[in-house]
């Protein structure tokens, strides 16, 4: 829930505001927004505080009730609002910009994820990554339950139409320079099913503002995702961890079909072609967290959400010009770096390893 925080908040370390565009269904405070499926979306702006204590890579929140803004992200607007109003409002935050920092990145949760935790985790990206432009929550009828997989992965796919019309409206309404999606579990499916289609009507691009697709432990079965890429033919990130418990469960779920988040360096043979395809490998599998079923690690690791961060920053896009990601990755993980057959890919001693380069 969204308890809102009446604390003094004076002994914060920075604060984060985000949009939200939704597919869930509207309920009363504190909750805001429920696992049921909407009609349309709706658009909401949530503030938070971020503790001076806070750890990169940490989300430090109350056990109940509104947080300590001294010790927790604590919340302290939420705001509902209408198209025309949000419109307005994320405009003039674009606009308030230098043109350099004038993008917005867009955040798709995944499965078993209520409002509330994916607001939180999204303030807690952003903070960590350094992100500078406007964050945009996208945020579909996740009922928060484990044993609602079936539903939840329908309602990723009802969710696929409100999220191309959402990334469309963003690149052509709002006066950004570009756009970057940061998809996690089955919101990769439901960023994948998204773009598929924008590009089967002939603008996969969208208007060529959308720079960096990364799809965070993606769970999306592996031969899919084949077919997918075949179709959106656009390169895409992909950070994987074969330990992910969360992708073991899901694909039992799924018949035992090999899940795409699960792959490792090991499946050479699969990786050769996933790079053909342009999707460029990162294997978490060395990375150690917080996360006891492995399967937010691009979140919950420190290094690895700030060095997202700062390639968004530095060279727009982690698959485009400049120094390569697996350069910045070596000089904190202390990694050796090399290539991989005649790709541009590059191998970075444990902890994190860039498995394949993509085209």
């Amino acid at each position: 829930m969204l308890d809102i925080s009446t604390a003094p908040s004076t002994d914060v370390a920075g604060k984060v505001e985000i949009f939200v565009a939704t597919t869930r269904q509207a309920a009363a405070e504190p909750i805001y927004f429920n696992g049921e499926r909407a009609s349309k979306l709706a658009f909401a702006r949530l503030d938070f505080t971020v503790p001076r204590t806070h750890k990169p890579g940490e989300l430090e929140l109350p056990d109940s009730g509104p947080g300590d803004p001294a010790k927790h992200f604590a919340v302290t607007r939420v705001e509902r609002l209408d198209l025309a109003p949000i419109v307005a409002d994320v405009r003039r935050e674009i606009m308030r910009r230098p043109p350099d920092q004038r993008d917005v990145l867009i955040f798709v949760h995944g499965f078993n994820t209520n409002f509330a935790d994916a607001a939180y985790r999204f303030a807690q990206i952003v903070y960590d990554s350094g992100f500078k432009g406007v964050p945009v929550l996208f945020t579909w009828p996740s009922r928060g339950e484990v044993l609602a997989y079936p539903y939840d992965r329908e309602s990723a796919i009802y969710s696929r139409d409100f999220l191309e019309l959402n990334l469309r409206a963003i690149s052509r309404d709002l006066g950004t320079t570009r756009m970057d999606i940061l998809a996690h579990s089955m919101g990769t499916m439901l960023t994948m099913e998204a773009l598929r289609q924008a590009s089967i009507r002939g603008d996969g691009s969208f208007g060529g503002k959308l720079r960096d697709v990364m799809l965070a432990a993606p769970d999306v079965d592996l031969d899919v995702f084949k077919t997918m890429m075949r179709q959106t033919k656009r390169p895409v990130t992909v950070f994987v961890s074969a330990d992910d418990r969360a992708l073991d469960f899901s694909r039992r779920f799924a018949g035992d079909k090999t899940r795409l988040g699960a792959v490792s360096a090991k499946d050479t043979e699969i990786i050769a072609e996933l790079d053909k395809l342009g999707a460029r490998i990162i294997d978490l599998s060395e990375v150690s967290t917080s996360d006891r079923l492995n399967h937010g690690k691009f979140a919950s690791s420190p290094k690895v959400v700030q060095l997202i961060g700062q390639r968004l920053q530095a060279d727009r896009g982690i698959a485009t010009a400049g120094p390569h990601f697996g350069e910045r990755l070596g000089d904190v993980a202390g990694g050796v770096v090399g290539t991989v057959g005649s790709t541009v890919g590059l191998v970075v001693t444990a902890p994190i390893t860039i498995i394949s380069g993509g085209r």
